[in-house]
């Protein structure tokens, strides 16, 4: 979200395209750090927010130089845009692909690495992590949105599925109406499991 007026957020939009998978992972890794630093330098941190898919092999490139000893990692703080109620070490867990692809092979402080609480419901994983978020908020690690009240990250990755769901926010689900909460939970997901 952001404080801009929608005509003027609207013409901030660029597309960009690229030729190969490679150029977009190459072109990421350099947006991505310099984001980071512009962020950890004004507010002393960088939020970003993950997804799952093809995005964290995307990602890949920030593990390598000179990004791997350039980019601040200790003021990174990383979120999930949308996680699946199973273990951490799951084939469906979003948090075990980030982990294997990128957050292993970079030095994030552990506790700044936000997974959802596996052990709960996926009703109480949601109000949990929805807590967790007004926490960092009260702390100053996270902004929030004048405009929308909700938080705001330095950076949000999102992927589309071929169903067409973004961050599990499936096409035509009631769920697209929720407009209170910062964090909900699915339990009929086209694409299971919760």
């Amino acid at each position: 979200a952001t404080d801009a007026a929608a005509p003027a957020a609207a013409s901030k939009w660029n597309l960009l395209t690229f030729d190969t998978e490679g150029d977009v992972a190459v072109s990421l890794a350099k947006y991505t750090a310099e984001l980071s630093g512009k962020f950890a330098a004004e507010r002393g941190a960088f939020t970003v927010v993950l997804s799952g898919g093809t995005l964290i092999d995307t990602l890949r490139k920030l593990a390598e130089p000179p990004y791997l000893e350039t980019v601040q990692w200790s003021k990174w703080h990383v979120f999930w845009v949308d996680e699946r109620v199973v273990p951490k070490d799951h084939v469906d867990s979003n948090y075990k692909l980030a982990v294997d692809g990128l957050l292993s092979k970079v030095p994030i402080p552990t506790d700044q690495v936000y997974a959802i609480n596996d052990t709960l419901s996926a009703e109480g994983a949601a109000a949990d992590y929805e807590t967790v978020l007004k926490q960092l908020v009260k702390s100053g690690v996270l902004a929030m949105s004048t405009a929308t009240g909700f938080p705001r990250f330095d950076l949000m990755l999102l992927g589309m599925g071929p169903d067409g769901h973004l961050a599990s926010l499936f096409p035509g689900h009631p769920l697209l109406n929720e407009n209170q909460k910062w964090v909900t939970h699915i339990m009929d997901s086209p694409k299971p499991p919760p």
